[in-house]
């Protein structure tokens, strides 16, 4: 996570990360980039408080998850944020969420879609309808990663797809991949082992 004035904003933007998530009163822009990553925007409009996440998966697979990864997998990092966001003065019949990402960056043709932005998508949706929190915005799925900016006081979000012929696109479709090898490494090492 960083800080840093931007000038086409005229405000502070507050960068967020997988894993990573930011709740404020304050006159500022949250800001991510999602390839089939999601985020999903809380707010009570009545107290002009909002909050952005950004988590990789659904869920983990291994019940030993640490402080420091929690907030990759969505069922941590929600919780998390509904939390921080009740602590400040929120009520949660008052919250309200846009959900954003779950784009299929690696692939583009149907037959070899990735499912992880799928699963994110899905898991997110039957996440907030569970917590009966109305989803008013859904801008989710797709091929394109997109780039988002919330401001928590007022809700609003500007949003940008990245078009597939940048740079920036290149560097999420490796972060994804590398993201991807891990936990495949991680499980093949895991081996038969039952975690506790």
């Amino acid at each position: 996570m960083n800080r840093h004035f931007d000038p086409h904003f005229q405000k502070d933007i507050v960068t967020i990360h997988p894993g990573e998530y930011y709740s404020t009163f304050e006159d500022i822009y949250i800001a991510t980039v999602l390839g089939s990553c999601i985020s999903i925007a809380l707010f009570d409009i009545s107290i002009h408080l909002g909050g952005l996440n950004h988590f990789m998966l659904p869920k983990s697979g291994r019940e030993d998850v640490s402080m420091e990864e929690e907030g990759r997998f969505g069922n941590f990092a929600v919780e998390l944020l509904i939390n921080d966001l009740l602590k400040k003065g929120a009520k949660h019949e008052n919250l309200r969420a846009k959900v954003f990402g779950g784009g299929n960056v690696l692939e583009t043709s149907s037959s070899k879609m990735s499912m992880t932005g799928i699963n994110n998508i899905n898991f997110a949706l039957s996440y907030l309808e569970t917590e009966r929190i109305p989803i008013v915005v859904n801008d989710t799925g797709g091929i394109f990663p997109r780039k988002i900016y919330f401001h928590p006081q007022t809700s609003k979000v500007y949003l940008k797809r990245i078009q597939k012929s940048g740079f920036s696109v290149d560097q999420i479709k490796q972060r994804e991949e590398q993201y991807q090898a891990h936990l495949q490494q991680a499980k093949a090492s895991a081996g038969d082992i039952t975690w506790f």
